[in-house]
C-alpha cells in the first residue's frame, strides 16, 4: 500500500489536484471531490505506468501542516 500527499487548490472555475511526490501526475474537476476522485484515478494509473516500466514507486516524502497567524 502507498499513501501520497494531495494538494488540491481552487482555480478558474473549477479544482486542481496534485501529488508533490509524484512529479507530473495531476488532475482537475468541477467540484473539489470530483478532483480529488479523479487525482485517485490518475495516481492509479501513474502507478501502473511505473510498474509496466519497471521503475520504482516514490516514496512519500511530503506532509502538509497548517499555521496559524494571528492577525
Amino acid at each position: 500500500m502507498h499513501k501520497f500527499l494531495v494538494v488540491i487548490e481552487k482555480a478558474d472555475g473549477n479544482f486542481s489536484a496534485y501529488s508533490p511526490d509524484l512529479p507530473g501526475c495531476i488532475a482537475t474537476g468541477g467540484t473539489k471531490e470530483d478532483a480529488e476522485k479523479n487525482m485517485f484515478e490518475a495516481i492509479k494509473f501513474h502507478i501502473e505506468g511505473l510498474r509496466e516500466d519497471n521503475l520504482p514507486i516514490p516514496e512519500n516524502g511530503s506532509s502538509a501542516e497548517y499555521v496559524v497567524i494571528a492577525a
